[in-house]
Formats: structure tokens, sequence, C-alpha cells
């Protein structure tokens, strides 16, 4: 099995900063893309940034600049920097990674349990 663990969410004020990391676990012989993913009350889920297993990185626009994801493949885990964070970042922030098991074939889609991030004005 394969597990997911995200912590370094919190209450921070406006244009403060937090850092959020995800470590996995479990039989892992590969990854692929892994990324950070946020879900607002009322709203769906949407895509934060997402790093490539080459280091590719892409950004939504609202945290161009902002944000600064990373992976540390030793250590099977991705980071996320935030800075400069706003009220409209609030909400449950997700680890995503997209994993090759030992003895798999394929890529498994796997998702963290969820850290809260409130940004107080």
């Amino acid at each position: 099995q394969v597990q997911l663990v995200e912590s370094g969410g919190g209450l921070v004020q406006a244009g403060g900063s937090l850092r959020l990391s995800c470590g996995a676990s479990g039989r892992i012989f590969r990854f692929n893309a892994m990324g950070w993913y946020r879900q607002a009350p009322g709203k769906q889920r949407e895509s934060v940034a997402i790093i490539a297993s080459g280091g590719d990185t892409n950004y939504a626009d609202s945290v161009q600049g902002r944000f600064t994801i990373s992976r540390d493949n030793a250590r099977n885990t991705v980071y996320l920097q935030m800075n400069s964070l706003k009220p409209e970042d609030t909400a449950v922030y997700y680890c995503h990674a997209s994993i090759r098991r030992w003895g798999d074939t394929k890529y498994v889609d796997y998702w963290g349990q969820g850290t809260q991030v409130t940004v107080s004005s």
C-alpha cells in the first residue's frame, strides 16, 4: 500500500508564509508527476502547482510568483512553499502523486488526506 501524508498547514496572517510537505511511503518503484491541489468551501478542487518527474513545473495563475513547488526524490517528498499568502488562498490543500509500485506496470493516482490552510485578513 502507498500512503501520502501532508503536514505544514495552519493559520497565518495575510502576507505571511507557510511550507507544506507531503511524504510518500510504501512499495514505491517510481514517481511520475506530483502536485498540490486545493478546495475551498463551496468550490471545486483546483490544481495549484504540479512538478513533473523531470522537474518541470506548472502553476495556477492565481499563485504564480508566490508559490514554489519542489521535490526531493531521495526522500519521496514534495513541498509547496507559499509566500505572500492572501485570504483567498484559504482552503484544504491536498497532495497528489502518480506512482508506480514495485511489481506493477501502470501508474496510479494517490491523494493525501488534506491539510487546512487558513489566511486571515
